[in-house]
């Protein structure tokens, strides 16, 4: 089987935009990427049901989403939706409500917006939230992360106020805050996950290398944190951000990377949906932003921004545990993993 891989990247030295390649599953191996969009600052990608690549973009002074209908031959710009400043960090994507989410780590904002029936994005709506820690990259509010829960409402996680916001989402695509939750003082929480049961959330802490384990209460929209590990040993001593973070469809596994420790974190979910680490292994190159399991699971694919390669690895089901396979495929400033079967 071969799957088609996308590359979201930075596009400050080297990189021109996104990149594809493949992964051959027999032969367990990624193939050389190559430039598949020409795009400045695609640091984040999303694939929507129909087949459409949306990509996190900066334009001159203005930042925001690109979206693409993919073809047999090639790609074909739908349009572009852009604000004034900085570009959002993060696209979610609502395919039963055809919304999308974006945050925007500068300005501390949601959007939203509606896929129209010609595959273009026009906004619905935006919520800008304040608030702030007592960390240096605490000064403001940063949203990182915007999707859906299980039950269909949106869940912000904002960095810099230490908070996790849960809105219902109407039809239209107008937001409505319904909880909050606030994390341990300086958490800096990046990224989270859900159980397949729905019933439990893995939150990722970047600023303090922390995994914690939520309780999602269905009926109110709001979390209860019954667990908090940390996501590097505790004796390192130097600069690291928790980054991605990912489950296996099991829900038996869950996986962060961390950026300057280098490294992927696999923890195991216990009956009691405690976690336990069961393997710390390098990701073989610097700062490791994003990484992603392939769909049929036997394999995860990192990109190192630093260092421009990306890493494969083969993983096993039973045990959760990863093995390098390859370590020199070439991505500049790789910062995205996107397969192209994921919406």
């Amino acid at each position: 089987m071969k799957e088609k891989i996308f590359f979201g990247t930075y596009t400050r030295k080297t990189s021109q935009g996104i990149y594809q390649a493949t992964l051959d599953t027999k032969q367990e191996k990624l193939s050389q990427p190559q430039l598949a969009v020409k795009i400045g600052g695609p640091t984040y990608l999303r694939l929507t049901s129909a087949n459409d690549l949306l990509a996190v973009t900066s334009q001159d002074d203005q930042g925001g989403i690109s979206s693409y209908q993919i073809t047999a031959a090639d790609f074909t710009k739908n349009n572009d939706v852009l604000h004034p400043g900085a570009s959002p960090c993060y696209i979610g994507v609502d395919n039963k409500r055809q919304l999308v989410y974006s945050a925007n780590y500068h300005k501390g904002q949601i959007i939203v917006y509606k896929i129209n029936e010609d595959h273009t994005l026009s906004q619905t709506d935006s919520v800008t939230v304040t608030g702030q820690g007592p960390r240096e990259e605490q000064d403001s509010a940063h949203v990182h992360f915007t999707d859906l829960t299980p039950d269909g409402r949106l869940v912000a996680v904002d960095l810099g106020s230490d908070k996790i916001y849960t809105y219902d989402v109407s039809t239209a695509g107008k937001l409505t805050q319904v909880n909050v939750l606030e994390t341990e003082s300086g958490y800096g929480p990046r990224h989270l996950v859900f159980s397949p049961n729905g019933e439990y959330a893995y939150l990722a802490g970047e600023l303090s290398s922390q995994i914690s384990t939520l309780k999602y209460k269905k009926a109110e929209g709001s979390f209860e944190v019954l667990q908090t590990l940390k996501t590097i040993p505790a004796d390192w001593t130097k600069h690291n951000g928790a980054a991605a973070i990912k489950i296996s469809s099991d829900g038996k596994f869950v996986y962060v990377s961390n950026r300057g420790y280098n490294s992927l974190a696999v923890f195991e979910v216990q009956a009691d949906q405690q976690l336990q680490l069961v393997q710390q292994i390098s990701t073989e190159g610097d700062f490791p932003r994003d990484f992603a399991i392939d769909k049929t699971e036997k394999f995860i694919v990192c990109a190192n921004q630093n260092t421009d390669n990306v890493t494969l690895y083969a993983r096993d089901s039973r045990s959760g545990q990863l093995t390098c396979l390859q370590k020199d495929v070439v991505v500049p400033e790789g910062v995205c993993v996107c397969f192209a079967d994921q919406a």
